[in-house]
């Protein structure tokens, strides 16, 4: 069982912005808040967001390097992944793999991905069931 992620961002304030609407919707709640920090929990998971001091910054942050390429969450069901669609395209969030959507994952995967501010792709899949 993942006991937690810890994830450095350029700006924290904006990643919260990103990150609450997100994981609230997913069932995740506030569960540690500091000057240069904030983490969300569900059950015995939770999700770190840091900000990076300022001489680490310059490096910025690809998935195509050494290190995390993506997040993914579980959806409800697929009903849920089409209204999560909806919602990041009516706050402009860029929806990844478009041309492929919501078959990205691969024939039978059914799932959006888009990035956080930060360009992290994350992904909600629903399970292999459909349901």
């Amino acid at each position: 069982m993942l006991h937690h992620i810890e994830i450095n961002v350029s700006d924290l304030k904006r990643s919260i912005q990103f990150w609450q609407w997100f994981l609230t919707d997913l069932g995740y709640e506030v569960y540690q808040q500091w000057e240069r920090g904030i983490s969300w929990r569900f059950r015995d998971t939770y999700i770190v967001f840091v900000q990076t001091d300022n001489r680490h910054l310059v490096a910025g942050y690809h998935r195509s390097r050494i290190g995390l390429n993506h997040l993914a969450f579980h959806a409800r069901s697929r009903k849920h992944v089409d209204e999560m669609t909806e919602k990041l395209k009516s706050k402009g969030i860029n929806i990844l793999y478009e041309d492929r959507h919501p078959y990205a994952g691969g024939e039978g995967h059914y799932a959006v991905f888009f990035e956080d501010p930060d360009r992290i792709k994350v992904e909600l899949a629903a399970s292999s069931s459909g349901h």
